[in-house]
């Protein structure tokens, strides 16, 4: 346990042991559920981080799986206790935003908060964070037959609450890789499009967020189909992976490591920060020029 660990921290420590623990046990969750007498549910919950465990469940099932060492033992048990330490309910977690948003984007903003480098790559849009509201709004539009106005609206605020709560937080580092086809996809129009390369460009020359741009003259794809996000929370990372259908979080430390591995890669090869910042002021520059009658 790392002494001032929020709960959120503290919880994922503690589903992360017990799940390696039991895989490395070569148990199944019933199993695991049929000898602590629990419901199988109850264990999902519990390595899922969707409720904590307390201490007094906490270790007769650490010693079932295995797990006896005296210093291990006592660090989980009070990261179990820090876990269960009341927290004051989220803006994600209200009916309005928990009925809009998927389990794994309101645990991927729980995690945004307390991150402490956070890697984005988009291959189609500005990140959820980074958007201005017109943009978010004009995206949101595309969904018209699949969504109503009303959930488009709700999607759209929670889009305006997490880019408060992250871009101002200090003491995180926040680096941002797009494909030069996002900076060049006018979606809302000229001017909405214009807006969000200002602010854009804005919060990279601020130092909020380091950006560069994957342009379409080199060939090194981060990932074929898929927009991710890669966390960094203590000792470990998180992956959040979406293909526009489709979201999940992945906490398997190979899967992170290879994605983290391939982004840092192709970081250092694509267009510096400089060139990319040159190229979105290009991109505004161009959106301006373009008459009124084309907004």
């Amino acid at each position: 346990m790392a002494e001032g660990d929020s709960p959120t921290i503290a919880r994922r420590r503690v589903r992360l042991a017990l799940r390696e623990a039991r895989e490395r046990a070569d148990l199944t969750q019933l199993q695991v559920a049929e000898e602590m007498e629990w419901s199988l549910s109850k264990v999902i919950r519990i390595e899922n981080g969707d409720v904590s465990i307390s201490p007094n469940d906490l270790r007769p099932l650490l010693n079932y799986l295995g797990i006896k060492d005296k210093a291990v033992v006592a660090a989980l048990v009070a990261d179990a206790r820090i876990a269960r330490t009341r927290q004051r309910a989220a803006w994600f977690q209200m009916p309005e935003f928990r009925e809009n948003l998927t389990d794994h984007m309101r645990k991927l903003i729980e995690y945004e908060g307390e991150a402490s480098e956070i890697r984005s790559y988009s291959i189609y849009y500005i990140p959820g964070p980074l958007q201005t509201a017109s943009y978010a709004t004009a995206l949101m539009r595309r969904f018209e037959e699949e969504l109503t106005e009303e959930q488009r609206d709700r999607r759209v605020r929670a889009r305006a609450l997490r880019r408060e709560a992250l871009l101002g937080r200090t003491g995180v580092q926040i680096l941002v890789m797009l494909d030069e086809s996002v900076l060049r996809r006018t979606i809302g129009g000229p001017r909405v499009f214009a807006d969000q390369l200002r602010d854009l460009k804005a919060l990279a020359e601020n130092g909020t967020i380091r950006i560069r741009m994957v342009p379409f003259s080199l060939d090194a794809a981060v990932t074929n189909n898929a927009s991710f996000d890669l966390l960094l929370l203590g000792e470990g990372e998180v992956l959040y992976r979406e293909t526009g259908i489709d979201d999940e979080l992945v906490e398997d430390r190979e899967a992170t490591a290879k994605h983290r591995a391939r982004y840092d890669k192709v970081w250092h090869e694509v267009a510096d920060e400089e060139d990319t910042i040159e190229f979105i002021r290009g991109q505004i520059e161009m959106l301006e020029g373009m008459s009124p009658r084309e907004n």
